[in-house]
């Protein structure tokens, strides 16, 4: 093993060496357009930049006289450089880095105790990042930018690199083609002001015209593009794009006959000198072309398709996509590390048989995971954090072996110090891995470590908050006398965080219930905490026993005490399971859809106040609702009914023509109907009920309990009345006669106010309420002397109770049992 670090060091410090020799390379061709594109991808890989970028003073650019007192940017490397913060342009009197090294001559160093003081601090990443900023010396003031991640920055040797690099740099970029220079075949040149194109006879070929054919407009060749690419395309011919460096891009024309062709453009705005800029550059057949392996925009495509990858999966997709068909390889693999086993993520070809024995031994659902232990050559590699290439012939354990019999790349995916994974690449057939092919090999790996690490990162984020919402949203929906309720919630796809969409069915006595649906401004663990928070407070308002509108205004108090940025949207509807009406209260949210027992569907037109958390002082109207039996409510979020491509009433048009054609039988194949389509950039969630009708209406009578000594009395004397009306013969009434007298005589003697009793029989179960203005809960004496003189009668109501309790009420509470009539 120590031979082997001792290697990896001893080739680590001849880096400037080898950087040397592939600068000169690529410099031996000065005309080159991919010259400086090359140039700067050498930082990333001899110096570990994880971002370089030239920049020059804009007058050498456009010309004299145009923005001439700015750096801007002129071609870049690596990952996007926004992800740092960076600007395409700095002014040069400015204090950045790169005006500084312009100015003085001398490069910068600056780490991150240096970058939290400049002016572009809140600009830049949490994580620590060292920069560096050499002047560029060809005369004309330009200046190298770079970039990296490595826990100590630019040692001695990247340094040394660095300064290579900026030499090379320093080549003068191609001319524009004099105005009677022959084109070569290849080449064009667009007039920016007149849209008038020379093009050589090579490109109108590939375009299937002939020189009579094309009227020198470049309008003529955009209209045989495929449509879907000419807006990546006009961007590139557009001056305002071209004017901050050189560009690339592939394309699709049109052909007579079979699939579209493939072409790369490259191209480069060009001062007038006195005349309109022009754009110059050449048209090349990229489908019959073997992809450039050194082509630099392989690397920026990587780069690009890492910033945006949010999961692990997303970046092994990323990375396949970009390296498996320019590389030519028959296979390759993507995995994490966990403790001492590869936990694959992406695997193309998908197949175990693909794939060596031991791989398919270890094979667990949709991937396998293999202990490192077994492949110690592949555990050296990880050590040593470097690109590791074995040509075919080479004597590998078996587990690697049959992964490239022809040859096997070995990508250590490293970030800030320690490795995250590893990239496995490998070829059937013999396989030559030229310079170009290593460069891209080792420039893939840095970025792909970095971006397996955020990706990591947010997996665990996103899981942690997607848990959040799941404990906070109702594990089950209650059982409902005379209705029956479903629902679903969908968590977007797109998009890096869950959203704070909720739904909620609250019992309410006297056979109310409440439906609360609502949506959480925004998508991050703010919002799916604020979530629990507005749901845990309509719950609250609503067992209280607050009137609709009431419990609505209630949430928005609270909101507004929160002090949070976020607002909430939210539906509440209140129904009267006995009588089938409802009343409604919106708050910024789309109304109900209602199904009636005929198929017909309506959209409630309700009165709707603000958004929860805007207005202190808001009003939330009530609206009532007609409920004949049969009929379904559906309340959803507006994730369901409006998008970017769907307005809001389009969407609950299509909402009511989809519960038309559902099936209310089962409510729960109806909610997945009307999600089958759903838009997944946003989270929706869906409730519905349906209401049934109760098959046995319960009998209520109450009364209001005066404060006389003979109180007690007349209570028991209403509740004998009462339930002999009800036809409930006198041998079944005692204990309802205890329960009532126990019950009237604690809230008189304990409390101040008005006292109500209240009786509801529903077949042969009888309900005793007694409300009043009194907050505090009955307490049941744990132990009782002979000697005292109170505290049995909670006591004897539990003894002869079915089941008791007591609820929070508006103004106080309600303390409550259920007795069996036995008769």
């Amino acid at each position: 093993m120590a031979d082997v670090v001792s290697e990896g060091a001893a080739e680590r410090r001849t880096g400037p060496l080898r950087a040397e020799t592939a600068l000169k390379t690529i410099t031996a061709d000065p005309a080159s357009p991919e010259r400086v594109r090359r140039t700067l991808e050498q930082a990333l890989v001899f110096a570990g930049a994880a971002f370089a970028a030239l920049y020059t003073p804009a007058g050498t650019l456009l010309g004299p006289g145009r923005d001439g007192d700015l750096l801007r940017l002129v071609e870049s490397a690596g990952v996007p450089g926004n992800l740092y913060g960076l600007r395409e342009s700095y002014p040069l009197d400015g204090r950045s880095p790169v005006a500084a090294a312009h100015r003085t001559g001398r490069p910068v160093w600056q780490g991150p105790a240096e970058l939290a003081d400049c002016a572009d601090a809140r600009r830049m990443p949490a994580r620590d990042v060292h920069l560096a900023a050499l002047p560029v010396r060809d005369g004309t003031g330009g200046c190298l930018l770079a970039v990296t991640e490595r826990p100590g920055g630019f040692g001695a040797d990247d340094r040394a690199c660095l300064e290579l690099v900026a030499e090379a740099v320093a080549f003068p970029a191609p001319a524009a083609p004099a105005e009677d220079e022959e084109l070569r075949p290849d080449a064009f040149s667009l007039a920016m002001d007149t849209g008038r194109v020379e093009v050589g006879d090579g490109i109108l070929q590939l375009f299937g015209m002939s020189r009579d054919d094309f009227d020198g407009r470049v309008e003529t060749l955009l209209g045989l593009t495929v449509p879907e690419d000419l807006p990546s395309l006009m961007s590139v011919v557009e001056a305002g794009h071209m004017s901050i460096g050189e560009r690339e891009l592939e394309f699709r024309v049109l052909q007579p006959t079979g699939p579209p062709r493939w072409l790369r453009l490259r191209g480069r705005l060009l001062p007038g000198d006195g005349r309109a800029a022009r754009l110059v550059g050449t048209v090349a057949d990229a489908s019959s072309l073997r992809d450039e392996i050194t082509d630099v925009s392989r690397v920026q495509r990587l780069a690009a398709a890492l910033a945006t990858a949010g999961t692990v999966e997303d970046v092994g997709r990323a990375v396949v996509a970009a390296l498996r068909k320019p590389l030519r390889a028959d296979r390759i693999a993507l995995a994490e590390l966990e403790n001492d086993r590869l936990v694959v993520t992406v695997l193309d070809p998908p197949g175990p048989e693909a794939w060596p024995e031991l791989w398919q031994l270890e094979w667990r659902a949709e991937w396998p995971d293999a202990p490192v232990r077994a492949m110690p050559t592949l555990a050296a590699a990880l050590r040593e954090g470097r690109t590791r290439i074995w040509p075919a012939g080479t004597t590998l354990e078996p587990a690697l072996a049959e992964v490239g019999p022809g040859g096997l790349a070995v990508l250590p995916l490293s970030a800030g110090g320690r490795a995250a994974g590893a990239c496995l690449i490998g070829w059937d057939e013999p396989h030559d891995f030229g310079p170009d092919e290593r460069a891209l090999l080792t420039a893939s790996a840095g970025l792909a470590g970095q971006a397996l690490t955020r990706a990591r990162a947010f997996d665990a984020e996103h899981e942690l908050v997607g848990m959040l919402q799941r404990q906070l949203l109702p594990r089950r929906l209650p059982e409902l006398p005379g209705a029956v309720a479903v629902a679903r919630y969908l968590p977007a796809t797109a998009g890096l965080e869950v959203g704070g969409d909720w739904y909620d069915v609250i019992p309410l006595s006297e056979h109310h219930v409440a439906l609360v649906i609502g949506d959480v401004q925004g998508h991050s663990a703010a919002a799916a905490t604020l979530m629990g928070q507005m749901r845990t407070a309509l719950r609250a308002y609503a067992t209280e026993g607050h009137p609709p509108d009431v419990v609505v205004s209630h949430a928005n108090r609270l909101l507004m005490e929160l002090e949070t940025d976020l607002f909430v949207t939210c539906c509440y509807v209140d129904v009267d399971v006995e009588e089938g009406t409802a009343w409604c209260v919106r708050a910024g949210h789309p109304p109900p859809v209602l199904r009636y027992p005929d198929g017909t569907t309506d959209i409630a037109v309700t009165d709707g106040g603000p958004p929860l958390g805007v207005v202190t002082q808001a009003e939330f109207p009530m609206t009532p609702l007609s409920l004949p039996p049969g009929t379904v409510i559906a309340l959803t979020t507006d994730g369901l009914v409006e998008s970017a491509e769907l307005d809001i009433d389009t969407g609950l048009d299509r909402l009511a023509a989809e519960l038309t054609v559902s099936d209310p039988v089962h409510l729960g194949l109806a909610a997945d109907y009307l999600l089958r389509n759903a838009h997944r950039g946003d989270d929706v969630a869906l409730l519905l009920m349906r209401y049934d009708g109760m098959a046995v209406k319960p009998l209520r009578e109450g009364w209001t309990v005066w404060r006389v000594p003979e109180a007690s009395r007349q209570a028991r004397r209403f509740t004998r009345r009462t339930l002999r009306t009800w036809g409930v013969p006198p041998q079944a009434m005692d204990a309802a006669l205890l329960v009532v007298s126990e019950l009237v005589t604690n809230a008189l003697v304990h409390t101040d106010g008005r006292v109500r009793l209240d009786l509801t029989l529903i077949g042969r179960r009888l309900r005793v309420a007694v409300t009043d203005a009194s907050a505090r809960s009955p307490v049941k004496p744990t132990s009782l002397g002979w000697e005292a003189t109170g505290g049995r009668g909670i006591l004897l109501v539990e003894a002869v109770s079915d089941v008791w309790g007591t609820v929070p009420v508006s103004g106080g509470k309600q303390v409550w049992s259920e007795l069996l009539l036995k008769y």
